[in-house]
């Protein structure tokens, strides 16, 4: 094949060329929001892991029992809409000849849906959602055969990171902002627990919540400042963290924003432009081409879809990255039976090279006890972004070690 092709016309090229019969293939569902306000999120996970898949075929496929299996896949938008998610999880379900899922963006959409996957014993991977209760709730429930795995750095080691982060930079008074999804509700109470770990070297001085469309916080906004917020410690999943870092332009209240990942989606920062520079939030991967194992990730997507910056780096490096770890559990499994490829995922034997680290088992056997059992992220997989011109950079440069290619585990 032509050097100079991109993946995707290789694949438009061969996809009427080639005819395969259903066992002929593994059938792997990608679900998130394709459209809507998280579609920065759900596109580039979905492009981030068609990416390693589309690699995977042109290998040759997925050898399953001695047998080159391509991939298919089945893509569903859930808009980001819990009742949507939930519908689409319970179609996918039902399908029966479905291996495996990967995606899920919003954590309302994992506690909604994510029962019908478990109830049929289908594996799931979900990334990008970081909310804890898209885990916990198995934990909580006492599930003793748990198909759903994570990947992407839950909000728990997220609010510990914002958290130090704030006391590192000398505060003592803070504002939770935070919408109302899911995400956001779960974001404050994982803030508020690691605050509350501190004993009393950060003060929670206002806790405000928007909805989704909200576009006026200086309601919000003023009571932070008169209560004397040195920084807004913010979590939700849209485009409305524009309109807070707006609002505190408007107000005069220059304090920084530390939140979730998602403040490194290009709706936040396209939207909020010099407003939101300085923002601080956790991330898994940053778009950086110097970094040597990031560049080919990068420099590949890039080619594939046409674009300069990638939507949302995290989402796209985690969907590749996962799609690279299900497939080699298929094939270690010998086998498209979920129950099997579950099996793999929690006993890996090969150490996956990715685009954000070397996996080497990131999973374990599912503990009702220890969620983290199936949580591939830990804290030093995670490193703090800000916002600067246009895109996302280190917070700290001398933490570029952590994404040079450590073992993750």
């Amino acid at each position: 094949m032509n050097a100079s092709r991109s993946i995707l016309a290789f694949l438009l090229a061969t996809s009427f060329s080639t005819v395969v019969t259903a066992a002929d293939v593994v059938k792997i569902a990608i679900t998130g929001p394709f459209s809507g306000g998280s579609a920065p999120m759900g596109v580039s996970m979905r492009d981030g892991a068609k990416l390693a898949i589309s690699q995977i075929n042109q290998n040759g496929g997925i050898n399953v029992g001695g047998k080159k299996m391509k991939i298919e896949l089945i893509e569903r938008d859930d808009e980001g809409k819990n009742d949507r998610g939930a519908l689409v999880a319970q179609e996918i379900s039902s399908m029966g000849d479905i291996s495996a899922v990967i995606g899920t963006v919003n954590t309302g959409i994992a506690v909604m849906g994510d029962k019908y996957y478990v109830e049929k014993g289908i594996v799931k991977i979900i990334t990008p959602a970081a909310g804890s209760a898209s885990m916990t709730q198995w934990s909580k429930a006492g599930t003793k055969d748990l198909p759903i795995f994570r990947f992407a750095s839950h909000d728990g080691i997220q609010a510990q990171m914002v958290v130090e982060k704030a006391l590192k930079l000398g505060f003592t008074n803070v504002a939770i902002v935070h919408d109302a999804t899911n995400y956001g509700v779960s974001g404050r109470d994982d803030l508020i627990e690691q605050i509350n770990r501190q004993r009393g070297k950060l003060k929670v001085v206002s806790v405000e919540k928007f909805a989704i469309g909200d576009k006026d916080m200086t309601g919000q906004l003023m009571k932070a400042k008169s209560a004397g917020a040195q920084a807004i410690l913010i979590w939700g999943i849209g485009p409305e963290l524009a309109a807070v870092a707006a609002g505190k332009e408007k107000l005069g209240f220059k304090v920084p924003m530390i939140g979730g990942w998602t403040l490194s989606m290009s709706n936040f920062i396209d939207t909020a432009g010099a407003a939101g520079n300085g923002a601080l939030m956790p991330q898994t991967f940053i778009e950086d081409e110097s970094i040597a194992r990031a560049k080919p990730f990068i420099q590949a997507y890039h080619k594939a879809y046409g674009v300069t910056r990638i939507p949302s780096p995290v989402s796209a490096a985690q969907g590749y990255d996962a799609a690279l770890l299900l497939a080699e559990a298929i094939h270690e499994a010998g086998s498209t039976t979920p129950s099997k490829i579950k099996f793999s995922l929690e006993n890996l034997k090969v150490t996956v090279k990715g685009a954000i680290a070397d996996w080497k088992k990131p999973w374990s056997t599912w503990n009702p006890s220890n969620v983290e059992s199936h949580e591939a992220f830990r804290r030093a997989t995670t490193v703090m972004g800000k916002v600067q011109n246009g895109r996302v950079v280190l917070a700290d440069p001398s933490e570029k070690f952590v994404l040079a290619g450590t073992t993750a585990k």
